[in-house]
């Protein structure tokens, strides 16, 4: 996958990720977390999750990554964001893979939480950046 000033190498394996990093080095992404992400640590390594707990199990990943022993963090769309109004009132914070992947890659590129946030989280979670909302 190329980004600008930016390439990432995917590998697939078999393996489990617990296998393959030591478990101080793994973050477990889950939006059910306490902690939230305030930076990319390029010594750790960031799971993503595969599962949407809000239309499967609420909080499988966060109960997954505990009983693993990992430490877990959500992206701080709470601290950037702001809930809009909207016909369904609806607001999610748990993201598509991809999404998750478009907020990381662009926070790391311009350490900008609300550019991340922008590139990553779509209108339709009930999510925008303050400066989005009009008055």
């Amino acid at each position: 996958l190329l980004f600008p000033s930016c390439i990432f190498q995917m590998d697939t394996t078999q393996e489990s990720y617990l296998d393959l990093f030591p478990l101080d080095a793994i973050v477990y992404l889950t939006p059910d977390s306490e902690n939230v992400l305030e930076d990319i640590d390029p010594s750790k390594v960031y799971v993503l999750g595969g599962l949407v707990d809000e239309s499967i199990h609420k909080k499988l990943t966060l109960q997954r990554a505990q009983e693993q022993s990992l430490q877990t963090a959500r992206l701080p769309i709470r601290e950037y964001m702001v809930k809009t109004v909207n016909t369904k009132n609806y607001h999610s914070e748990t993201l598509a893979i991809n999404q998750v992947f478009d907020v990381l890659s662009t926070y790391y590129e311009t350490r900008s939480w609300p550019a991340a946030l922008k590139a990553g989280v779509s209108s339709g979670k009930g999510y925008v950046l303050p400066d989005a909302v009009k008055e």
